[in-house]
């Protein structure tokens, strides 16, 4: 946060009570599938990256990849906490700084991602987001060993997981989704606004029908918090 955002705020006010965070290009700078994918033969990354671009782009929903990135990339316990510490690796710069602000003023912050929870609560908890508040996708082991089968039902593996979830979860309101995939974008009208963020990729599709745009976390300041008083 610069010294410009700083004065433009009152960072004693938010303008929101629950503020809803994506983490994969997001909170952090990687897709968590897609670094798996990246362990395996190129086919398979590249693969990976194809089908994921097009589920956050919106041209297929995400069930029609999801098991079948899974399936392919058959991901190894000990490789998904190796990808809790990438993620860690990759947070996005100011992410630490404007969480804890927010948490301080009084707002309940989520993390909802269709990404592998077991990697995503490490990076929950180093934000200071406890863990019933993080909604992400958990993993069964399969016959061979590998966390390639899904736990169950798991809403957040589909394309209207999120606003699904949000309506589930029963959030204080105002509420606002910040995201930069087409099923971030379909919580328009389960939350009260939603804010397209572009500081790891920008989806033409996805900025159109947001409330705002945010290129960088120091962007997000003016569209949580109220204006300064200028009385």
């Amino acid at each position: 946060m610069n010294a410009t955002t700083t004065a433009a705020v009152d960072l004693r006010r938010p303008r929101f009570k629950t503020v809803i965070f994506d983490v994969d290009s997001t909170v952090c700078a990687i897709e968590g599938i897609d670094w798996l994918a990246a362990r395996r033969d190129p086919e398979i990354a590249r693969e990976s990256e194809t089908l994921t671009a097009q589920a956050m782009a919106g041209v297929m929903p995400i069930e029609a990849v999801y098991t079948r990135r899974l399936q392919r990339i058959r991901p190894t316990a000990g490789e998904l906490i190796s990808l809790a510490e990438a993620y860690r690796e990759s947070l996005q710069p100011g992410a630490q700084e404007l969480v804890t602000l927010l948490q301080r003023a009084g707002t309940q912050v989520h993390l909802l991602s269709g990404g592998l929870r077991i990697a995503i609560v490490p990076i929950a908890l180093q934000l200071g987001v406890p863990t019933d508040r993080v909604h992400a996708v958990s993993l069964a082991r399969d016959t061979d060993g590998t966390m390639s089968l899904l736990d169950g039902d798991q809403p957040l593996s589909t394309q209207r997981g999120k606003p699904l979830m949000v309506q589930r979860l029963a959030l204080a309101t105002p509420t606002v989704m910040i995201g930069d995939g087409s099923t971030d974008a379909a919580v328009r009208g389960v939350v009260t606004e939603f804010i397209a963020y572009t500081g790891v990729a920008r989806r033409e599709n996805v900025v159109a029908v947001a409330d705002a745009e945010a290129d960088s976390f120091a962007a997000l300041y003016p569209l949580l918090f109220h204006p300064v008083s200028s009385r």
